[in-house]
């Protein structure tokens, strides 16, 4: 295999294909399609991020499997939600922490749709106990908040975004210098590629680079919450 993986025109063909379609019946007819240009081309990427991904964050897991690895599901949830729509329509893949149960722990992310490509790093509505921890840290150490997110490299690459709390979190001073962040609900950053991008001979190392960048809001959630990174 080689070193650097990308995907496929077929693979944002038939995305798109889906999203036009988001039914059973043509989904099911098409599912050949959709195990040959969407899941194997997904599970090649994610196997070829494993080495580079152990180098850079050797706590996180690059695991190319069909079910419960890096490659998140194709079937949307839709027993509590309006849209009933049974199909996402984009690839998600995150790298989690080893200790991580589910997508709320510390993670890196990629989102393939057509027109919409993007990668994130952080925690995305952790549980309520990480949520603590690291506001808790936040207030605390705000001198190692300010340089995790202010770092360079990292702005470069990366912004913070998410929703936030209309006030301040119980317990917490409503005039920290900090507490813009301390009432964020997910504690993520994204970077934004062009709609193209995932086609490239260089997209992995595009990846690679952006997640080492991504490395201070990583390092400071992970001891936020008690995690080696």
């Amino acid at each position: 295999m080689a070193r650097y993986a990308h995907f496929e025109p077929a693979t944002l063909k038939f995305l798109g294909e889906l999203a036009a379609n988001n039914n059973r019946e043509w989904f099911k007819e098409n599912k050949a399609r959709y195990e040959e240009q969407v899941l194997d081309v997904a599970l090649r990427f994610i196997q070829s991020m494993q080495d580079p991904l152990h180098e850079f964050a050797p706590h996180f897991v690059a695991m190319p499997t069909r079910v419960g690895g890096s490659l998140m599901r194709v079937y949307r949830d839709t027993r509590f939600s309006k849209n009933k729509l049974p199909y996402k329509t984009n690839i998600g893949i995150q790298f989690r922490h080893e200790l991580a149960k589910d997508v709320h722990a510390p993670g890196y992310y990629l989102h393939i749709a057509p027109g919409d490509v993007f990668l994130g790093v952080g925690m995305w509505r952790p549980d309520s106990d990480s949520l603590r921890r690291i506001r808790e840290r936040i207030a605390a150490k705000p001198a190692e908040w300010r340089r995790a997110v202010e770092d360079k490299s990292f702005r470069r690459n990366f912004k913070l975004g998410g929703e936030s709390l209309t006030r301040p979190p119980r317990g917490f001073d409503k005039d920290h210098e900090c507490i813009a962040d301390i009432k964020r609900k997910s504690f993520i950053a994204a970077r934004n590629l062009p709609a193209e991008a995932p086609l490239g001979k260089g997209f992995q190392r595009t990846v690679e680079s952006s997640f080492r960048n991504g490395e201070p809001l990583m390092r400071f959630l992970c001891k936020a919450v008690g995690v080696p990174f």
